[in-house]
């Protein structure tokens, strides 16, 4: 397996580096070697990916022209709030897992006063199966069999495994790939999902304990319970609004809507710019079948009426003939309110592929809720997700691109990769 060029040049990044970035350095970094040299980076898609990018790049060196190009209307891409009253929710990301470098963004961009960790009375995760509801802990796995789970572990450090073969438990390893990337765990790419465990890439200098514990003296706001998630008042958009307003301000950055451009190379031609002055933050060269399509509901209820559903983060449902894949608890979960008061949000996601008609989404509210008639049912949104197949991640490695890439088909499936990555590509800038 090729290794990732680190910063210090000779693929092993420095201990320094690691507590930057921890386990993200275990990703690619696919840099164009010219970037640094442009005077104009042109920088495709103006989806979170884009804008973080743009962001780091244009603060880093504001003699250069950032020039952010949208084919769409808006910015933000996938990141999206619905919000109707006083009801709220993220369409897609609804809060971020602890990083330090998505704490950095924050930080950075002004927002800690809106920045709160979750509520930790909403933890707890079930799985439904045969007909009930489990709570998700290790405990469920290891009473699945836990040396089954430590051979699919070893097995999947030979590289390009499924996460089907590295946690062979179908309902739980279906339930979380389908909770994470819309798609069953025998069609999503263990290195991709989870580098850590698989080890793939690099390994840091010293023992991974040691790293954690110095990134938590990093943090540059509160610092994150163990398996703590945060969010933002207002929902994610308020990121998204924040990064526009911040590159608005920004005399070295421009942004232009309505631009269709297909590849790379398309653009350099036309802008008769180098290759390597592109950072690629779009989809690219997949079709329609390399992405799976995923309708998303918001559900609200009395707190009377859901007193018999627990409060907690959510549960995920990995079988292929129910009209959903998950439920969020939204107003559970986060700090700043999400529903009006006296009442309960959550959010419902039916992948397009099991079918359900709207009709069919709300009957199943009986089985994976509660029997009362909600006071609002809506689908707000439709997203796509990228596929992941078995050996994605080493299909990425290219030592020396000609352009750079960025976003969710390369970083991961976290905001934070969003976040770490574009603070990476500011440092090979």
């Amino acid at each position: 397996m090729n290794r990732w060029i680190g910063s210090t040049g000779d693929g092993v990044y420095s201990v320094d580096e690691w507590t930057r970035y921890g386990d993200e350095l275990r990703r690619p970094l696919m840099v164009a070697n010219g970037l640094g040299k442009a005077k104009t980076v042109l920088v495709v898609g103006a989806g979170l990916s884009g804008l973080c990018v743009a962001y780091r790049l244009a603060k880093k060196r504001p003699d250069v022209q950032i020039e952010l190009l949208e084919k769409s209307d808006r910015c933000g891409g996938t990141i999206e709030t619905w919000n109707k009253g006083e009801w709220l929710c993220d369409v897609a990301v609804n809060a971020t897992r602890a990083h330090p470098s998505f704490w950095r963004l924050v930080d950075d961009l002004g927002l800690g006063d809106q920045f709160e960790p979750s509520n930790p009375a909403a933890s707890t995760r079930w799985i439904h199966t045969g007909g009930r509801n489990r709570k998700l802990s290790p405990w469920l796995v290891l009473q699945q069999g836990p040396f089954k789970v430590l051979r699919g572990v070893r097995s999947s450090r030979q590289g390009k495994k499924s996460v089907a073969e590295t946690m062979p438990i179908p309902t739980i390893s279906d339930a979380m790939t389908l909770g994470i990337v819309n798609d069953v765990s025998m069609n999503v790419d263990a290195d991709f999902l989870m580098p850590s465990m698989t080890r793939f890439g690099d390994e840091p200098p010293i023992k991974w304990s040691k790293v954690k514990r110095k990134m938590v003296q990093t943090y540059p706001m509160f610092t994150p319970n163990k398996g703590a998630t945060a969010s933002l008042k207002g929902g994610m958009q308020t990121l998204v609004d924040s990064l526009v307003s911040t590159l608005k301000s920004l005399a070295n950055v421009r942004c232009s809507f309505g631009v269709n451009i297909t590849t790379p190379e398309a653009l350099a031609e036309e802008r008769n710019a180098p290759l390597s002055s592109i950072v690629w933050c779009a989809p690219l060269r997949r079709t329609a079948s390399e992405f799976t399509h995923l309708n998303v509901y918001a559900v609200g209820f009395t707190e009377a009426d859901s007193r018999s559903v627990p409060v907690g983060y959510g549960t995920l449902i990995p079988d292929a003939h129910a009209p959903i894949s998950g439920v969020l608890h939204e107003s559970d979960v986060h700090a700043s309110p999400r529903a009006p008061a006296g009442h309960r949000l959550f959010r419902l996601m039916s992948p397009a592929a099991r079918g359900a008609t709207d009709d069919e989404v709300k009957q199943s509210l009986h089985t994976y809720l509660c029997d009362a008639e909600p006071v609002i049912f809506e689908k707000i949104g439709e997203r796509r997700i990228p596929s992941y197949p078995p050996g994605y991640m080493a299909s990425l490695e290219v030592l020396k691109p000609e352009f750079t890439r960025a976003g969710w088909c390369y970083s991961g499936v976290s905001i934070t990769h969003l976040a770490a990555e574009a603070e990476r590509i500011a440092d090979a800038f």
